[in-house]
């Protein structure tokens, strides 16, 4: 009988965790592409490459740690967590490295010196967040349980994107203007960097006492080609899993968008590069005190169609900023508001319905494939967040913004600030359209999956 109360230690440990992944989540989307255009003078078009491409990568290295930490690895840290502190300890290291460039290079050797660090630093990345995002499936049975798992991660989550967004542009602009300089950015990857440390470890030493509760056998070796085919294949039946992807996808390159569009939007829309953390400050308190409300409506409408509601709330948030060069800034602050509390929904809830998508294919295939899952959904997620910048920049390259270095600021014409504007808010809000019709197809509820449960435990008493 597996307990379905989880000691605090493992679930507060568990969400520490999310320092790293929201720090990361957040900076490179909001600081990166603008530090290659307007710090080392690299081309938008480009720049939106070079931060696409690296973590385009994880899309085939995700599922193969998934099913390599799915294995039983001989380490006293079990499966999961040797790979989570592996990732803790190189990570940070090329994470701080990618911001201090050498003094001196710009355009496109500099180009090639963050696109080569970048692919180390999400690769690193990789190791660690693929086995974390696996745990909560094995850490309890209890679907109510994972959300309050989940709950605790997706609060650390916010807090994490909130300092982060807040922090780090100050960071990089504290030897300089506000705007940034070489030398603000590379002291902002250094704290950075401690702070994912931080949190890495934190999440391997609170949950390394933690023993698995689902009762499966691991996936057999495979070649990494053929095993990436077959984990595309176990996903393809799992339908809940399947649409639930699909849709994720959608709304991280929504969120990929409006992230890597707020230094711009701040510095030129609303002409305070500083207005980046007032933007920050609006879209994540509105989703820590609307955390409960979701979890909340989760529990008396079911997950799926709180998400959808979570949806509606972004997505007319977004559509607010959309229109931010007619509406006065605090109409847009609103707007941004609202996006928020919509944040809140679009990240607890899924990750809750992975638990259980999950769990589902644990019941019925008898087989440990937490990680291939995670693996494909974490390379989701990051395929997501990289289009979101990559669009990004190619709008801003259609809309021939111009570049420049940290020592000049070049006034934009008409087509840029319009790009800008679009990538903001207009493409996000039809992302999130997107998405609805496919989250509408997940339909694995709570009672289906106790009844799974159950007859997975009377198989294995037989």
């Amino acid at each position: 009988m597996s307990p379905t109360g989880l000691p605090a230690r493992v679930r507060i440990g568990y969400g520490l965790g999310s320092f790293a992944t929201g720090t990361f989540g957040t900076v490179p989307g909001l600081l990166l592409l603008y530090y290659l255009t307007d710090v080392l003078g690299v081309g938008a078009g480009l720049a939106g490459l070079l931060v696409f491409l690296p973590k385009a990568w994880d899309v085939v290295l995700n599922p193969w740690i998934g099913s390599l930490s799915d294995r039983s690895t001989r380490s006293r840290f079990g499966p999961r967590r040797s790979w989570m502190l592996l990732g803790a300890v190189t990570m940070p290291l090329c994470f701080a490295a990618m911001f201090a460039a050498p003094g001196g290079l710009e355009g496109g050797p500099a180009a090639a010196y963050v696109a080569v660090l970048f692919l180390l630093t999400a690769s690193a990345y990789a190791c660690f967040q693929v086995p974390y995002v696996a745990l909560p499936a094995e850490l309890t049975d209890d679907p109510d349980e994972r959300a309050r798992v989940m709950s605790w991660r997706v609060a650390f989550l916010a807090v994490a994107i909130l300092l982060a967004g807040a922090v780090a542009p100050m960071l990089a602009g504290s030897t300089a203007d506000d705007r940034g300089s070489a030398g603000g950015y590379r002291l902002m990857g250094l704290v950075v960097g401690v702070v994912l440390a931080c949190g890495m470890l934190a999440a391997v030493g609170a949950t390394a006492g933690a023993r698995s509760v689902v009762r499966t056998t691991g996936e057999p070796r495979c070649e990494t080609g053929s095993g990436l085919l077959a984990q595309l294949r176990a996903a393809r039946g799992n339908a809940p899993f399947a649409w639930l992807l699909a849709a994720f996808v959608v709304q991280a390159a929504a969120t990929g968008l409006m992230l890597a569009g707020t230094q711009y939007f701040a510095t030129y829309i609303l002409d305070r590069p500083s207005a980046t953390t007032v933007l920050f400050a609006c879209l994540i308190v509105p989703s820590l005190l609307a955390m409960p409300l979701w979890l909340a409506v989760g529990r008396r409408t079911g997950k799926r169609d709180a998400a959808v509601g979570a949806s509606l709330c972004f997505l007319v948030g977004a559509a607010g900023a959309a229109a931010g060069r007619q509406l006065p800034d605090a109409l847009i602050y609103v707007s941004v508001a609202l996006a928020g509390v919509g944040y809140a929904g679009m990240q607890m809830l899924p990750l809750a319905m992975l638990g259980d998508a999950i769990a589902a294919d644990a019941y019925t295939s008898g087989r440990r494939r937490a990680g291939v899952f995670t693996g494909l959904w974490t390379a989701g997620e990051t395929l997501g967040l990289a289009l979101g910048p990559g669009l990004f920049g190619l709008v801003l390259s259609l809309g021939d913004f111009v570049s420049s270095d940290a020592d000049h600021r070049v006034a934009q014409p008409g087509s840029a600030l319009t790009a800008i504007v679009t990538g903001f808010g207009v493409l996000p809000a039809v992302l999130l359209l997107l998405s609805l019709p496919l989250l509408a197809r997940y339909r694995l509820t709570e009672a289906e999956l106790t009844r799974l449960r159950d007859t997975a435990g009377t198989r294995s008493a037989a």
